[in-house]
């Protein structure tokens, strides 16, 4: 769930979110009404896929603390094979399904969950791209990452999106992984970092 200040936005119309690229580009979905509940920036939204294309086509993701799901739903817009979105508010949820069948997409899941709760089940899939996006005070971008890396959730040199508040300490990270890009827009931090390769010893 994206709860932050909206500096480093390019703004939608109030209650809305606009998909930048793909199938999908320029269509406008509703945002749930729940305080600061907002989108990334289509701004930042550009950059990130910038950064991955080629691999978003085909990939499998998984969008933690979804919100508004727009950073799966840009991703099924730009070609991704499927999107599993972990939001825990029902209302967000609700909003986001609304959303995605409106679109008429196909090869997603949402599931009402808090993220930590569902990453702590075995992976009964591996995902390539992970978005994570939690609220910023909840600081939970440690253990989000701990749990993907040891709970087997990521195929090999899997990407993670990962975006807090610029003031916040760089998160630590699971030994193997790297930042491969780190960025600030406003008052917003997004990088993007690559897990370990499959049969790397974890420390």
């Amino acid at each position: 769930m994206t709860v932050k200040k909206s500096a480093g936005k390019k703004k939608s119309p109030a209650g809305q979110l606009r998909i930048v690229a793909g199938i999908w580009r320029s269509r406008r979905l509703q945002i749930a009404d729940l305080p600061g509940l907002r989108p990334t920036s289509s701004r930042i939204r550009e950059t990130l896929f910038n950064w991955l294309t080629p691999g978003i086509h085909g990939a499998h993701c998984l969008d933690l603390c979804a919100g508004t799901g727009a950073l799966g739903i840009e991703a099924l817009s730009r070609g991704a094979a499927s999107a599993i979105f972990v939001e825990r508010s029902a209302l967000a949820a609700a909003t986001l399904r609304s959303n995605l069948a409106s679109l008429g997409a196909r090869q997603f899941e949402v599931r009402v969950e808090d993220a930590q709760r569902f990453l702590l089940q075995p992976g009964a899939r591996k995902f390539d791209i992970v978005f994570l996006d939690p609220p910023f005070a909840a600081d939970l971008h440690d253990e989000l990452c701990r749990l993907l890396d040891k709970h087997d959730w990521l195929v090999s040199k899997a990407k993670i999106y990962i975006e807090l508040d610029k003031d916040q300490s760089l998160p630590t990270l699971p030994a193997g992984w790297s930042v491969v890009h780190n960025k600030t827009a406003g008052n917003v931090r997004y990088m993007l970092a690559t897990a370990r390769a499959r049969g790397e010893i974890q420390k």
